[in-house]
């Protein structure tokens, strides 16, 4: 062993044999350490908290610059563990200012008798874990150490200050200060020239009291960002009542919603809206004053659709406009650069009326930058502004900032945090890091954490670790560990959820933007508070899924895998399903089936606008077909794609996939005609297929009638549909026509086998069942009869094909029998792509409505069929992204976002 380890193990068990020994040791004297000093202590547990400054209230012990106030309204940023506490305590305003939220913290921690297990004055300076006795042993800046067994940060997701960008300002003899370190004694800016340089948060909140001191007031802006009127005063009657009439069923509902905050889900989606609609509903969003219901209650897709977001940021810009009264300070002040909460949107108290004073001046420093601090002036490539005092409103760095200001933290086998968290921090449920045993943050990065009501979260992880530790140590555990497999299963399905937001498409303190040379990502988990609540309940019920537990007296466990595989949005429609205890489908007969999936289909939002839908009817071999046609907004002739529904032959019609057909008309630019063939039981084998073949020449046929271009037409179909989609080009080839330039098949049949391995795994559960395949193929088709390829394409003759694309979903019975399809195609010579799509479902490409991770496979679709034309892709805005089944890193993550 090299003499510096020997030297370093003998420090080490020098200083472990003087440390003061307890089971836990937290980090910090916020909202989340107190909580947890409560929690643990009544478990029995021998603590101590390590606090840095001089008393509780964390990130409201330091910021105390002008105008700091909650933004969450302080009904809900409140304790609830204790109903007697919510009674003692009223707040005197919706907004709580600091002072408050630092009383309220002080009344908590003199109420519980906290103060007694917390060290002042403390800062943790590194934490090693000791393999030999395992436990952690903390370093302290005054010398103090202190050996626990479990290690807990709570040091705050916006608790380290960033330090300003700017050379030179070493040698400005004025006064300077920070929004995150404001003197406690505050600060006399009466008669004096002040720059603010920051428009963030802090820098809204304190800019319009600044104005009211100061002579003259600079504020230097590099990235606008949007704010909301604050209009506070006393907490509003509505939310009140609410609360009072049932607090036990309020609270609940807030630990269980998206966000924290008691508000439904909002399920109108901007394009069924009027443009009249959408403005009354901003305007009463605007009144109400209130971020989470700006955020979530104006229309479904607002944090998800960039062109749904891009109507809400236009009605801020058009209110910064009408505020503002010189036109190009007002410019300045309107973001471009972001979507609508993709950075954290401010509250703010008459902020961009400030800019109205003559006292005020704002510096676009994207128009001209920041060349030279002297020692009384700040300078720009343009002018020179003399200045008294500097106040840095820079923000920090967050998430992460705190965390790895203890440094080093060491983990098992001599790792550091940092370098395992070099390229971005990788966590399991943002609690726990694989090779750190015992070490657990709170609202660390890959937890809700700064995308909810923080206290809501907060509660819900100290919950969660304090009944953990509690079962370890009933089981003779001493150790608890996250694996590598369900870390690496986290950053995959952290990806999967940040893609179902706009969070990608903007630099921000979220993905690490704001400090130079981070490793950048999206670092809050983007899932939703009450379905992150379930995901660690379900670690829990699986028996600590992802983890590794020891001990001396007991055997190890190791219960590795992934918590989630399926994509957020595919989980919460699986989950609704599931609470509707519907029975199986084909327990309703085939006509009581139709009608409850006219009537399901009947619930769903129309699809997006197109250029127009056209119904119709066309020649079938046995009596007219219906058909409906999607034709795009932009000018023809298109292409045109005949389309086939799904429904296992039994059910649906030429509406059924309206959403999807809209979609894909909107991203190919083609014509769309959505074929209703006949039906099962009243028409068997092979009444599907040949109506299928019929319609695709009829419509080849009549191309320029319906709009379309001449020449080769394009198949394609989803599920039964997209057997059908199969067995007409296999027809179409054998009957000497039509011809067909290539077929798009998402998810479909294509053989009679029930053996394959993708009918086991996915036999129930999923929506599609095996028992339902069964009751289709029962209905539609023979037992003698399946084998013809016009049932089971698969067993046809493929060779002399048209291209194709080929879609399959992972948690799917017929994915196998795809796949088999594609590798069959391409063995015959046929040019053929494959889509895996990890994570989905069945149905998850046609329910565009509600599964928004299917957009980047919905894409790759519509670049298939533009391909198989010869077209270039044709992209929509906000379709920056991933494919179904791509692992991003962190850096990725960033990149997708530039």
């Amino acid at each position: 062993m090299p003499d510096a380890m020997v030297d370093a193990r003998a420090s080490q068990a020098t200083s472990s044999a003087n440390a003061l020994e307890v089971d836990v040791a937290v980090v910090g004297a916020g909202f989340a350490g107190l909580y947890l000093l409560h929690r643990l202590r009544k478990a029995g547990f021998t603590t101590v908290a390590l606090e840095e400054a001089d008393d509780v209230g964390g990130t409201w012990y330091w910021n105390r610059y002008p105008g700091a106030r909650c933004d969450i309204q302080t009904i809900d940023y409140s304790y609830t563990f204790d109903s007697d506490l919510e009674s003692a305590w009223q707040w005197s305003e919706k907004y709580a200012t600091q002072p408050e939220i630092l009383r309220y913290f002080n009344f908590v921690a003199d109420r519980y008798e906290l103060r007694r297990d917390i060290r002042f004055h403390t800062k943790v300076t590194a934490a090693n874990w000791d393999e030999v006795r395992e436990r952690w042993l903390l370093t302290t800046d005054s010398g103090a150490t202190v050996s626990c067994r479990h290690y807990i940060m709570a040091t705050g997701c916006l608790s380290a200050p960033k330090p300003p960008e700017i050379d030179g300002v070493k040698v400005f003899k004025g006064e300077v200060y920070f929004t995150s370190r404001w003197p406690h004694d505050g600060v006399n800016l009466a008669g004096k020239r002040v720059a603010v340089i920051g428009t963030g948060s802090s820098g809204i909140q304190s800019i319009p009291m600044i104005a009211e001191q100061a002579a003259q007031l600079t504020v230097f802006q590099r990235t606008p960002n949007f704010a909301l009127p604050a209009h506070n005063g006393p907490a509003p009657a509505d939310r009140i009542s609410l609360l009072e009439g049932d607090r036990a069923a309020y609270r609940e509902q807030a630990r269980w919603s998206l966000a924290g905050v008691p508000w439904p889900q909002q399920l109108a989606v901007s394009w069924q809206l009027s443009d009249a609609e959408r403005r009354e509903r901003f305007e009463k969003a605007w009144a109400a004053g209130d971020l989470v219901y700006i955020l979530t209650q104006l229309w479904a897709d607002q944090g998800v659709d960039a062109d749904g977001n891009a109507l809400l940021a236009e009605l801020f810009r058009e209110k910064i406009r009408e505020i503002v009264t010189d036109p190009e300070t007002a410019a300045a002040l309107t973001p471009h650069d972001h979507p609508f909460g993709a950075k954290r949107p401010c509250l703010d108290t008459n902020y961009y009326a400030t800019y109205n004073r003559p006292n005020v001046t704002l510096v676009n420093l994207r128009q001209e930058p920041i060349t030279q601090v002297t020692a009384s002036s700040i300078k720009t490539g343009k002018r020179t502004f003399d200045v008294d005092v500097i106040v840095f409103a820079t923000g920090f760095d967050a998430m992460t900032g705190a965390i790895m200001a203890v440094h080093p933290i060491t983990g098992r086998g001599g790792k550091s945090l940092s370098e395992v968290w070099a390229n971005g921090p990788q966590t399991y449920l943002g609690l726990t890091v694989a090779g750190f045993p015992n070490l657990f943050m709170i609202t660390g990065p890959g937890s809700p954490s700064v995308l909810s009501n923080m206290a809501v979260s907060i509660e819900q992880h100290v919950d969660w670790v304090v009944d953990r530790l509690m079962a370890l140590r009933e089981k003779g555990f001493d150790t608890i560990e996250a694996t590598e497999t369900a870390q690496a299963g986290w950053a995959r399905h952290m990806a999967d959820c940040s893609m179902l937001t706009l969070h990608r498409l903007a630099n921000t303190w979220y993905t690490g933007a704001n400090v130079p040379g981070k490793a950048q990502g999206v670092m809050p988990y983007t899932g939703g508070v009450g379905p992150y609540r379930s995901i660690c309940n379900e670690v829990v019920s699986r028996g600590m899924l992802g983890f590794k537990l020891g001990g001396r007296n007991v055997a190890e466990q190791c219960n590795d895998g992934e918590v989630v595989r399926l994509q957020p949005d595919v989980r919460l429609v699986l989950g609704m399903l599931e609470e509707m205890k519907l029975p199986p489908i084909e327990s309703f007969g085939a006509q009581g089936a139709r009608d409850f999936v006219a009537q399901f289909n009947a619930s769903r939002p129309a699809g997006r606008p197109v250029g127009e839908v056209v119904d119709g009817t066309l020649p079938g071999p046995d009596g007219a077909l219906r058909y409906r046609l999607y034709r795009p907004a932009t000018p023809g002739p298109h292409p045109i794609v005949v389309y086939f529904h799904g429904g296992g032959w039994v059910l649906g019609d030429e509406q059924s996939d309206d959403p999807f057909c809209r979609d894909m008309c909107r991203r190919t630019g083609m014509i769309f005609v959505s074929v209703g063939y006949r039906h099962a039981p009243e028409h068997r084998f092979p009444a599907a297929a040949e109506d299928g073949f019929a319609a695709a020449r009829w419509i080849a046929e009549h191309a320029g009638e319906l709009g379309g271009q001449q020449g080769p037409v394009l198949v394609a179909g989803w599920s039964a549909g997209g057997n059908v989609a199969a067995v007409t080009c296999q027809l179409a080839r054998d009957r000497g026509g039509p011809e067909i330039a290539g077929q798009l098949l998402v998810c479909p049949v294509t053989d009679c086998a029930f053996d394959r391995p993708s009918y086991t795994d996915n036999a129930a559960g999923y929506f599609l069942t095996r028992s339902l395949m069964y009751w289709f193929w029962d209905i539609y088709c023979s037992p003698a009869d399946r084998t013809d390829p016009r049932a089971s394409p698969l067993r046809g003759k493929l060779a002399g094909l048209p291209p194709a694309f080929i879609v399959t979903c992972e948690f799917d019975p017929l994915r196998d029998e795809g796949i088999a399809y594609a590798e069959a195609l391409a063995a015959a010579g046929v040019p053929v792509e494959q889509l895996k799509a990890r994570g989905h479902f069945h149905s998850s490409f046609t329910m565009v409505d509600v599964v928004i991770t299917g957009v980047s496979g919905r894409m790759q679709m519509a670049e298939a069929l533009r391909r198989f034309k010869g077209l270039p892709p044709e992209r929509k805005q906000g379709d920056e992204g991933v494919r179904p089944g791509q692992t991003l890193s962190p850096r990725e993550i960033a990149a997708a976002a530039k």
